[in-house]
């Protein structure tokens, strides 16, 4: 625990220092002094034997987590295969095609390192922190990169899965530190066979879970005999996992020399290159001068953008202090045109920077943009569907309903994070834009809240996305949701861009459209769906646009107020009592190509299956339930939705007389998967219930969602006598 405190704020050659001074004390202690040795091991064997009574048992059903892979022995075995939590940490989201080669041009690697990694993020089907971290300027990134002091850190597929939505690679770490990681690299590299063996496991690790490579973290002293079995490992491990899994990346850290030293070189050169020459990067230590970037850019020669300096925004003896100066390093890169690797930018979650989270997480990224540029433009591909979810929140809605007021976060719920321009320090009278937990959604926990003043005849305009998405000769059907006060109304451009007719701009508005004339080229009508179902206040707007052979470049959000009919006094339309004031909300965007509703397999088109399933009743005659739920389609197919809701109807016998005398809420949401299975823990289950309905709401990429009376679901029938003993199923299908 000191350590990983120390880590944070020593950088690591005096952290080094400390540790061995330390060890070397400890053992002239122990020389000096030897009963105290004999008292310490006496002290260990004890603890050892009592052992652990909450010690974690990977084989034994429960809340489905993520965790590292601590030891050799433990990777050498694939015991993680055999895990109950191996089906749950599966990415569900694929890598774009079009972000399978990373571009010929400087990148952006990020490196996640929290205290120790697995926090929020390793709940799997989600916690209940609604401030958890989270990163959303995903934009900005090409490689993360999931870090903790374990031996191998596989990626909770949260961080996958928004990571791939977004087109940003994600790679595990593979790392060796300290007396225990020599002893470890003793025994992977004692042969050249050995070396290829785990070399071999954390590519089939990688393939299996999903995510795209390594970072290779040897910081240990080695003996120079050891170097060749080294670089065998590393050639193996990218060969491998190149031939396995297209697009993937294998990344060497500096810090082991060629010489088996523990040494970083805050650059490229002949201690490291063997080891660059052997993958497909270097991550250079973060305490490099100014000279460096452009010293290990004419080393790398036509690899340059391969070369990731080291930035610790921790400020540890980096280059411009890191922290709010994380800039300064990465101006001299881009003049170096090299690439750039940001360590720990949870710095700004961890030391709780001003005012709060929100706000600071936003300005601290604000200047990474401002001195890095984008990286990434979305959407690129159809259909496209964005709610602004950050993966967090205090409520959850489903198309319009609100299912749950509990707070939560969930990562791999992330839709596509907009492009929003940080303002810092508004002032009233501007229009202030905000990604909102807080505030109604329309799907998910998140939306885009406007608010301010605006005239009765100004515009105001603000980008949404930077898209790259090229039309063919078929329509673009839009539909979003809104929610606005008084006569604030909220509408969208889009803006196009052809070679014949260059760049054009259309607006999709409800009303008045005359003022728009002049400001748009096109303007279009939409028309609002009729949805009886949706929470009041809620308005679906539809509508359609024909570009032919251009490339959508923006979507922007326009901001404006309705003029009153004919006799309409302006005082009706009044927010909070003001005239001037605006405030809408847009809860969702969708674009296809197609006007047809997604099509939803039945329920008899489907299999469901409970497994693992435990009952336990008390004298009072209260329930709980555990299961796991697994489901596919009959046909064989493996195809999946991006993600299923998961309700539970608990049924009476009064329900069972008169179906049709359900009321509204009988249907409790659980909660929300992107995998074919679920995971119910302790589900408390009142006496008088006999029977509970576990429902699967699968939802398409356009973000439609199944009607519950239409999807798959697993019926478990609940003894009635309260005096049972505990029970436990294997498994029963449906």
């Amino acid at each position: 625990m000191l350590i990983a405190l120390l880590r944070t704020y020593i950088n690591r050659q005096i952290l080094l220092s400390l540790y061995n001074f330390l060890t070397l004390m400890l053992k002239i202690i122990q020389y000096c002094f030897p009963v105290l040795a004999l008292i310490q091991s006496n002290d260990t064997q004890q603890q050892s034997s009592a052992g652990d009574p909450t010690e974690f048992d990977p084989s034994e059903p429960s809340v489905p987590v993520s965790y590292p892979i601590k030891t050799l022995e433990e990777l050498d075995s694939r015991a993680y295969f055999d895990s109950f939590h191996y089906p749950f940490n599966k990415s569900s989201v694929s890598l774009p095609s079009s972000a399978l080669s990373l571009p010929n041009r400087r990148k952006l690697l990020v490196c996640h390192d929290m205290k120790g990694g697995y926090g929020d993020d390793k709940w799997v089907q989600g916690g209940s922190n609604p401030e958890a971290y989270a990163i959303w300027h995903w934009y900005l990134i090409d490689v993360f990169v999931y870090f903790s002091h374990d031996l191998v850190s596989l990626p909770p597929p949260c961080w996958t899965n928004t990571a791939h939505r977004h087109g940003v690679k994600v790679l595990g770490t593979f790392l060796t530190e300290w007396d225990e990681g020599r002893r470890i690299c003793n025994k992977l590299l004692e042969t050249e066979e050995s070396a290829w063996k785990y070399a071999e496991r954390l590519a089939e690790l990688a393939v299996a879970l999903g995510f795209d490579g390594w970072l290779i973290n040897m910081e240990i002293n080695l003996e120079v005999e050891q170097i060749p079995n080294l670089k065998e490992f590393v050639h193996h491990l990218t060969q491998t996992m190149h031939s396995s899994s297209p697009g993937s990346l294998v990344i060497w850290y500096d810090a082991i020399t060629i010489d088996g030293k523990l040494k970083w070189q805050d650059q490229l050169n002949e201690k490291n290159k063997p080891f660059f020459d052997r993958c497909d990067g270097i991550f250079l230590n973060y305490t490099w001068k100014k000279n460096y970037p452009k010293l290990s850019a004419a080393v790398a020669g036509d690899r340059k953008f391969d070369v990731y300096m080291g930035i610790d925004v921790f400020g540890r003896n980096t280059y411009g202090g890191g922290q709010w100066h994380t800039n300064v390093a990465l101006e001299v890169l881009k003049n170096d045109n090299v690439s750039a690797a940001i360590f720990a930018p949870g710095w700004v979650y961890q030391t709780k920077q001003p005012p709060d989270f929100q706000t600071a997480q936003n300005r601290w990224w604000t200047l990474v943009e401002k001195s890095w540029g984008i990286a990434n433009n979305y959407p690129k591909t159809l259909p496209f569907y964005s709610n602004f979810d950050q993966g967090h929140g205090y409520h959850i809605s489903v198309e319009g309903q609100q299912v749950t007021e509990a707070s939560w976060n969930n990562m791999s719920c992330q839709g596509f994070q907009p492009f929003l321009e940080f303002v810092d320090d508004p002032t009233p009278e501007n229009i202030q834009v905000l990604v909102d937990v807080k505030e109604a959604s329309y799907t998910g926990g998140g939306s885009i809240t406007f608010k301010g003043f605006l005239d009765d005849s100004a515009v105001f305009t603000t980008r949404l996305f930077s898209a790259e998405l090229p039309l063919g000769n078929q329509p673009l059907h839009l539909t979003y949701s809104v929610k606005s006060d008084g006569d604030s109304q909220l509408g969208l451009s889009l803006h196009f861009f052809s070679t014949t007719n260059g760049r054009t701009s259309i607006l999709i508005a409800s009303w008045d459209m005359n003022k728009f004339s002049s400001k748009f080229s096109k303007v279009i009508m939409a028309h609002p769906i009729r949805k009886p179902e949706i929470d009041p206040g809620w308005i679906v707007y539809e509508g359609q646009i024909e570009m032919k052979e251009h490339i959508l470049t923006e979507i922007h959000a326009v901001c404006y107020k309705l003029k009153p009919e004919n006799g309409e006094l302006r005082s009706e339309h009044k927010v909070d009592g003001d005239p001037t004031k605006f405030f809408s909300v847009l809860g969702h965007i969708a674009i296809k190509n197609s006007k047809g509703n997604s099509y939803m397999p039945p329920s008899s088109l489907w299999l469901v299956e409970g497994q693992n399933i435990k009952l336990t009743s008390d004298s009072q005659g209260s329930k709980r339930v555990s299961a796991k739920i697994i489901w596919k389609l009959k046909d064989g197919s493996d195809f999946m939705f991006p993600k299923y809701n998961i309700y539970v109807l608990k049924l009476t016998k009064q329900v069972e007389e008169n179906p049709g005398g359900r009321v509204k809420g009988a249907y409790n949401y659980l909660g929300v998967t992107q995998v074919t299975a679920f995971y119910v823990s302790d589900l408390s289950v009142p006496s008088y219930t006999y029977s509970l309905k576990f429902i699967i709401q699968a939802c398409d990429f356009d973000g439609a969602c199944q009607k519950l009376d239409d999807s798959p679901y697993f019926q478990l029938d609940i003894e009635d006598d309260a005096y049972n003993p505990d029970i436990s199923f294997g498994s029963t299908s449906q």
